[in-house]
């Protein structure tokens, strides 16, 4: 058990209480109205005067002299005074023993600080974290491991940290390597590992050493997808039959729907929604996601991407359209402005369609339909129709490619393309869960004979 003052010193050790009803034992995390506050801008970078210009402010209660002006934050997140800002902001939250919890939100919402409070690397400008057990974490590639140290140092070393002896950890060590597939390389320097061999030793000794609650932020998106899958496994398993506490943090939304039974979204260092785990991911696209009908590639900087980019798209749009929801069997017109770079005969072009959480559903492709030289500028206008796809918010990317004789192709262009909503009105399709038998409905099979 450990928790700290308001001032961020650690207090005595104290019993968590009884909250509720609740059994002592059940609740492992509690943030109550945990805040935190950075200071703006580089440490060190002020001469002495400017520090004593900053002391007097403080003392006599003014602006501070040597801030910055026209700096734009969100409202609320800007602290008094114009040179720090708030990165969490009255965070109440219980966690209980063997629960999952996902926690979401924009890149700067909070997720790694509120993490980083619970693992003590900083203390809370405001409130209290208590927390009742072993912590094993993970915030980045390779934290916990000394470079220097091989696999097999590293693997002691974090039992050691964890307050496990040396004959505990050699207990454990070879299910530890097994898990890891890092077995060849186990007493070389971890310096020589690439970052798919850190997150798999890393996450072996956080799954198999004796740790109470598991902290795992964004590391799984380094490793290959097999590992991937292995992981969210061995996850579940110490969840349900180990009743580990884990707390999870991603921007693969599926892995968060597929891990966590309840998620938390951040927004702006506060929780904007607290519930189901795809109640929470829904909550979380429908207000993140901002659809528009058209996108103007044109005013992005471009700088010319490695491989060959003969063709840049300059414009997309949905013809005639002030919205970006269809309906039913409604065509879809879309127009797409592109300029070549360099001559180039026989393009194609691929539009695929996604979920809004990043899950393939479909792609339509047009084959060699046009060519050009280059420093010419196209319009085309192409008409789909998607009678198949369900209700739901959908991504898209597009590539302009080139089929080569052997049947492989290169890309020549690849952009993040517009989004769209598709919605039935319909009475036959009101049955159809999307969420669980998948985006698009086939057509029925034919009956040739019932006996």
């Amino acid at each position: 058990m450990a928790s700290t003052d308001m001032a961020g010193v650690p207090r005595a050790r104290v019993p968590l209480q009884i909250f509720e009803g609740e059994a002592l034992s059940d609740i492992v995390i509690k943030f109550e109205n945990v805040s935190k506050q950075y200071r703006l801008g580089a440490i060190g970078r002020t001469t002495f005067r400017e520090e004593v210009q900053r002391l007097g402010a403080r003392i006599r209660h003014e602006e501070d002299p040597t801030a910055k002006i026209g700096q734009v934050y969100p409202k609320g997140v800007l602290a008094e005074g114009g040179d720090s800002f708030w990165a969490l902001r009255n965070i109440d939250l219980e966690v209980h023993r063997g629960e999952r919890l996902g926690i979401i939100g924009r890149n700067g919402a909070g997720k790694s600080t509120l993490l980083k409070l619970l693992c003590r690397i900083t203390a809370p400008t405001e409130g209290t974290i208590s927390y009742n057990g072993r912590i094993a974490s993970m915030l980045e590639v390779g934290t916990g491991f000394h470079p220097e140290l091989t696999g097999r140092e590293n693997i002691y070393l974090n039992g050691a940290i964890l307050g496990m002896s040396q004959k505990e950890t050699g207990s454990k060590i070879d299910r530890i390597i097994g898990f890891s597939e890092c077995g060849p390389f186990i007493d070389t320097p971890v310096k020589r590992y690439s970052s798919g061999m850190y997150v798999k030793l890393a996450f072996s000794v956080a799954a198999f050493l004796d740790a109470d609650i598991m902290i795992m932020d964004e590391v799984l998106a380094v490793g290959d997808a097999a590992f991937q899958k292995k992981c969210l496994q061995r996850m579940r398993e110490l969840a349900d039959e180990e009743q580990r506490t884990i707390l999870y943090v991603s921007h693969i939304l599926p892995t968060v729907s597929e891990l966590c039974d309840r998620c938390i979204v951040l927004d702006q260092g506060r929780i904007s929604y607290e519930g189901d785990a795809e109640d929470a991911i829904g909550h979380y696209l429908e207000h993140e996601i901002a659809a528009a009908p058209v996108i103007d590639y044109s005013k992005e900087r471009y700088k010319k991407k490695p491989g060959r980019y003969a063709i840049r798209l300059m414009r997309a749009a949905f013809e005639g359209k002030d919205s970006t929801v269809f309906y039913d069997e409604e065509p879809v017109l879309l127009r797409l402005n592109y300029a070549y770079l360099e001559d180039f005969h026989d393009i194609s072009l691929r539009w695929e369609l996604r979920t809004a959480d990043g899950r393939a559903v479909a792609t339509s492709a047009l084959e060699r339909f046009d060519s050009g030289h280059a420093g010419e500028e196209r319009s085309v206008l192409l008409k789909f129709r998607f009678p198949e796809l369900m209700e739901g918010r959908y991504e898209s990317v597009f590539t302009f490619y080139n089929r080569l004789p052997g049947g492989t192709s290169v890309n020549l262009e690849h952009a993040v393309g517009l989004s769209f909503e598709k919605k039935q009105l319909r009475l036959e399709n009101l049955g159809w869960n999307a969420a669980k038998w998948g985006s698009i409905r086939l057509p029925a099979p034919e009956v040739e004979e019932i006996e």
